[in-house]
């Protein structure tokens, strides 16, 4: 049985279930935000709310550091020591002034990499994690494609300009969504103030910068926001990937290359059309039976499938929803079966366009049939290979006794 996750040949199925058929009030037409390229996506589910050249390749500038962070926290240990090498320290650019030797522990790193963008702390927390720059590269390039970033590559850690280094609004907003879902990613990104510990530095050189303010100043100036990072290079102009989140509602605006304060209006314009022209509405719940399937082999053979998750969709004001369910159920399904393995698909369409996914999983174990078990048969193998010499060990002294019974009559 294939491992829940991985891909399965499916049986398709389309079943459609209508949902939320009422028209809702119309709300406002959708903005025009400053910036060459943008996007507004919901946390929750990646829906694209927005999209202004979205696919466009960028140069992201300093919003890189959100992926640098990401892979540091997957990667490193928070409270380890880690000595500044002497490239870091020629590194252009923002910068905290580390210097070469000094150690800081990988936290206040990763608070000078997200408050101060520091581009010296890029180059440490790369040559810490991977050996060098290039390697740490690799890295990011590896973990943008797991993420579904198909039009990003990185060469570097901090977003200073190079042709080969670049990603897309879109893709900004998938890397973003998956950072903001680590709790401290979340808690950095969010801090106004933060305040290192440098105690190795050499102050004859002048007081080590100890007090990192967060450049993204949407956290004063959105009562909701919740992150997450500026950036700004001549060639990429301003920067910004922006967090808010109403009660339970958390989105993510991008906006890229746009000019001055204007990055901050558009990011908030994204964020207020968002909030205040869809709703969001549980379109499947999780643990809802929607079908049942034969498992091969399996005692009993057949089981329910139920959803494994909960799917929200948010819904533009004035439209007339159309959401539709298409099952897919795997081919073959043979036991044993785990409860909870993935054997097929529920997904989500919204007229022609598919718009989520839901695995549906087994609701309970079905254990092989015990006739069909390899250990049976071997079981009864060996008692018939027992019983067949035990049968041919009995006849051998039954003839022996006789021989032997016959010669000593005869001499009798």
């Amino acid at each position: 049985m294939t491992k829940r996750g991985t891909s399965l040949p499916f049986l398709f199925f389309s079943l459609f279930f209508f949902l939320f058929p009422a028209r809702v009030p119309a709300g406002e037409s959708a903005p025009s935000p400053a910036g060459e390229a943008a996007v507004l996506m919901d946390a929750r589910n990646g829906q694209v709310l927005y999209a202004k050249n979205m696919h466009k390749r960028m140069y992201p500038a300093s919003t890189t550091k959100i992926l640098t962070a990401l892979l540091a926290l997957e990667k490193g240990n928070l409270d380890e020591l880690v000595t500044v090498p002497e490239e870091a320290c020629r590194t252009d650019g923002s910068a905290i002034g580390l210097q070469a030797g000094e150690r800081l522990t990988l936290r206040d790193l990763l608070y000078a990499l997200l408050l101060a963008s520091a581009n010296d702390a890029a180059v440490v927390i790369a040559d810490h994690l991977a050996g060098s720059v290039e390697n740490f590269a690799g890295l990011m390039n590896e973990k943008a494609s797991s993420l579904g970033a198909a039009d990003s590559h990185f060469t570097n850690p901090h977003g200073l300009p190079d042709p080969g280094h670049y990603t897309s609004a879109y893709d900004l907003a998938l890397i973003a969504r998956c950072a903001m879902q680590n709790p401290t990613f979340r808690e950095m990104v969010k801090t106004r103030l933060k305040v290192i510990s440098r105690p190795e530095a050499d102050r004859s050189k002048g007081p080590p910068q100890e007090h990192l303010w967060n450049h993204n100043r949407l956290l004063e100036r959105y009562q909701d926001a919740t992150g997450i990072k500026t950036g700004y290079t001549v060639q990429a102009g301003q920067c910004l990937v922006a967090s808010a989140q109403r009660e339970q509602r958390e989105l993510i605006a991008v906006v890229l290359n746009c000019q001055g304060e204007a990055v901050f209006e558009a990011a908030r314009q994204l964020l207020d059309y968002g909030f205040n022209n869809f709703f969001p509405a549980r379109v499947v719940k999780k643990g809802e039976k929607v079908a049942s399937v034969e498992v091969a082999g399996g005692e009993p053979g057949e089981v329910d499938l139920l959803t494994g998750s909960d799917f929200w969709y948010n819904f533009p004001q004035g439209s007339t929803p159309n959401l539709t369910r298409r099952l897919q159920i795997a081919q073959k399904v043979q036991a044993p079966l785990p409860a909870g393995q993935k054997a097929g698909q529920l997904l989500i369409y919204d007229g022609e366009q598919k718009v989520g996914t839901v695995d549906l999983v087994a609701a309970r174990a079905v254990e092989r049939a015990p006739g069909r078990s390899w250990l049976f048969w071997l079981a009864g193998a060996a008692l018939l290979v027992f019983y067949l010499r035990t049968r041919t060990v009995n006849r051998r002294k039954q003839y022996i006794q006789r021989r032997l019974g016959r010669r000593i009559g005869l001499r009798d």
